[in-house]
């Protein structure tokens, strides 16, 4: 047959498809004028670049021209359809009684990948003059063409709101990589199935701004009712064709993989010369790689045989009825495995070009084909059957859904898109009050039972903490620092932490300039002219300090707690041991050998108990948990303990905490401990008043709260009619040894000052 396209047949005045738009209910429409809220026709452009892309934009064009009312239509023509080796196809536009408003020769020739990249820059240079003469509301874009994706880039930057026809679908080749080119430069979308709608979604595209249509050929497919397709058959395939029994071959090329994709051509060739059955060719489109598979078509004489018939185009309506009724459809066009599935008619999908589509259970897969046999065994399987119709990509009702959603575009909204994307932490991290939040310190507590590491924010929050028990030995305890640390260190990266330093919060004697444990309590065995500082900074590689427990809770206060923005002010803990720190002028009290503050040591009986430094009458030996847990377990030596209420297992260690029990529930011997002991306290605060005369004293530690009262008494019985009116607070810090050790990183670190 040649390749000579048959003579034009002219329409029929009014089609069966532009009468149904020109149908629709006046009321109706009236409607959506209302809705509309103005008089404003909405000017659409609509741009067509090959015979396929028109297959979809031409039910849409047909609707739009129904309307006038509503819409104003410029046709651009451009691409393949102004080629003559291609068919001239932009004549069936014109068959349409489309006005063309534009017509633009984009092509560059020589079918290759560096022609290709021409012809979109061509399209770049030469669509600006038209947008700027034509000024469109909006431009409707069809697909993955590379003439699409020119089009799209055009109007985008030409701030012309774009709508994207077929977006969020998948398949193979570059055109996966252009459709979603678009996508990202479209507004609107107006897709096909629920998988592609899905998948726009993902791509973080505005959920409203997306419209499930199905595709508007199937408005065309699904309606067709040409009782005359035996003319149609007769004309592109021969006289004595019969339906059923012939073949319908459309395959491109793989632009990201040529040679493969033109050695399939041959095989898919000679498998149909080997078939025997009569069969319509259509020549590949522009892409890279389409002039070698027309030399493989001569080479094998296809143009000649008396089985084929070779063809640069079928116009759309004669194509639906070639493929309705034939035996088989093979190739690699997105057509097979979309509109053929209307029909049922059997598909061989070939290659990867349409890798990831949705298909019918019409369609045969052959993904790589080594020898012709493959190729052959399909077509033996496929030919001749018929399977359900399919409706994936469509029901029939496509283009009125577009229509509505056209109308509904408020071109009062901002031109800038949005993208949805998915809920996530914002990226602030180079934001300054996100640096000042997220900074933070290690903080450990060395305490006489158990070593505490946390990570400690800028705020004073205790983000994670680590407890372990205090080993025995000097090494062990300086191995499980350090291994803490290290832990502590890497999870606050995944906490998004910035670790300025350590602080170190330990009893005893400190020299904080170097970061050495003078010498410590009795509580802490093997920790003297400890250097701590060293060894951990070595390991982490931060800088770090170290302090007495006592002057770490007096921080604490000063950071975070009562003592904040109170120039002098006195912290006594009240734990096992009594400790304490001054601030005096809002600067922490070391003295001249670090041995200031330590008020638990102040003497306030010639004759008292003896304390664990060796002398007698101090705080610490009255009024701490250890002085307390001594006379409990005297009393519960001598059975004068326990009261009603109260209840020990025999295995039991007595404690502070059963004193105290038993005072709340009446011993009176165990409250005249708790009173003896708070008085000493309060002679201690007392003697601290005269000395320093701070406007604030705060007591901290597991009993701050039962001696809170004890020492007010004292003061008000004791101290000197000038300070008597000092406030004495109970700390409301948690933590103030942890948080104390971390203030000596957050406070020095940042101020720079020591």
């Amino acid at each position: 047959m040649g390749t000579n396209v048959p003579p034009r047949r002219e329409p029929p005045a009014q089609g069966p498809h532009e009468l149904y738009f020109k149908n629709l209910s006046k009321q109706k429409q009236k409607e959506d004028m209302e809705k509309n809220g103005n008089n404003h026709k909405l000017r659409v452009c609509v741009a067509t670049c090959n015979r396929a892309d028109y297959s979809k934009l031409a039910p849409i064009m047909f609707g739009i021209k129904a309307e006038p009312q509503f819409f104003e239509l410029d046709v651009v023509v451009l691409g393949s359809h102004l080629i003559d080796d291609y068919g001239n196809t932009y004549r069936m536009i014109e068959q349409d009684d489309f006005d063309i408003h534009t017509r633009l020769h984009t092509i560059v020739r020589g079918e290759d990948e560096a022609a290709m990249v021409e012809s979109v820059g061509l399209a770049l240079v030469k669509l600006p003059d038209v947008l700027n003469r034509l000024k469109p509301d909006i431009m409707i874009v069809h697909g993955d063409r590379f003439d699409a994706l020119a089009l799209a880039t055009s109007a985008a930057l030409m701030n012309i709101r774009i709508l994207h026809i077929e977006g969020g679908e998948v398949s193979g080749t570059i055109d996966d990589s252009i459709r979603h080119a678009i996508t990202k430069l479209a507004h609107y979308h107006v897709c096909c199935t629920r998988s592609a709608e899905q998948h726009l979604i993902a791509m973080c595209e505005d959920h409203d701004r997306i419209l499930l249509a199905g595709c508007p050929s199937y408005d065309k497919l699904l309606s067709a009712k040409n009782k005359d397709y035996m003319s149609v058959i007769r004309v592109w395939l021969g006289e004595d064709v019969k339906p059923r029994d012939y073949i319908v071959a459309l395959q491109h090329p793989v632009t990201t993989d040529i040679k493969h994709s033109i050695k399939m051509f041959e095989l898919t060739l000679d498998a149909l010369i080997s078939f025997n059955k009569r069969t319509l060719v259509l020549f590949p489109n522009v892409d890279a790689g389409s002039k070698e598979m027309v030399r493989v078509m001569r080479k094998k004489g296809i143009e000649h045989h008396p089985n084929f018939r070779a063809v640069k185009h079928v116009p759309f309506d004669q194509f639906i009825q070639l493929v309705a009724h034939a035996g088989c459809m093979i190739g690699n066009s997105s057509c097979g495995v979309r509109e053929v599935g209307a029909f049922g008619t059997p598909v061989i999908n070939l290659g990867t070009r349409q890798t990831g589509r949705e298909t019918g259970e019409n369609v045969l897969h052959v993904r790589d084909a080594d020898t012709q046999d493959k190729i052959l065994h399909a077509l033996q399987l496929q030919f001749g059957k018929q399977y359900p119709c399919s409706k994936i990509y469509g029901d029939g009702n496509a283009v009125p859904r577009i229509l509505k959603f056209l109308k509904s575009i408020d071109l009062k909204e901002p031109l800038q898109k949005k993208f949805c994307f998915p809920p996530v932490k914002d990226n602030i991290s180079q934001d300054i009050d996100h640096i000042l939040e997220t900074q933070s310190a290690l903080a450990v507590d060395l305490g006489g039972t158990n070593l505490r590491v946390a990570i400690v924010s800028m705020k004073g929050e205790i983000v994670k903490k680590y407890t372990q028990l205090n080993p025995k030995t000097y090494e062990d305890r300086l191995d499980l620092i350090l291994k803490m640390c290290v832990e502590a260190a890497s999870e606050a990266v995944n906490l998004n932490c910035r670790i300025l330093g350590v602080g170190i919060s330990t009893g005893g004697r400190v020299n904080p300039r170097e970061g050495i444990v003078l010498h410590s309590t009795k509580l802490i065995q093997e920790w003297s002219s400890v250097d701590l500082r060293t060894p951990i900074s070595d390991a982490l590689h931060l800088p770090v300090w170290v302090d007495n427990d006592g002057n770490c809770a007096a921080l604490a206060e000063r950071k975070f707690g009562h003592g904040k923005g109170i120039e002098n002010f006195v912290t006594l803990i009240t734990g096992t041991g009594i400790g304490g720190g001054i601030i005096h002028q809002h600067e922490l009290i070391h003295g001249s050998s670090f041995c200031a503050a330590e008020l638990g040591h102040i003497v306030v009986s010639l004759d008292g108990p003896e304390c664990l430094c060796g002398s007698q009458g101090c705080i610490e030996a009255y009024a701490s948990g250890i002085a307390l847990q001594r006379e409990a377990k005297k009393l519960h030596d001598e059975d004068l303990l326990l009261v009603e209420g109260m209840s020990m297992k025999n295995e039991e260690v007595v404690s502070a905490a059963h004193l105290i029990q038993a005072a709340k529930l009446g011993n009176t011997k165990a409250e005249s401990i708790l009173r003896t002991a708070g008085t000493a306290l309060g002679l201690g605060v007392v003697n601290i008043l005269h000395t320093m005369n701070p406007s604030l004293v705060i007591l901290s530690g597991v009993l701050a709260s039962h001696y809170i009262n004890a020492v007010k008494d004292v003061i008000h019985r004791q101290a000197l009619s000038s300070v008597k009116t000092v406030d004495v607070v109970v700390s409301n810090l948690a933590d103030p040894a942890l948080l104390g050790a971390a203030s000596l990183v957050l406070d020095y670190t940042t101020r720079r000052i020591y």
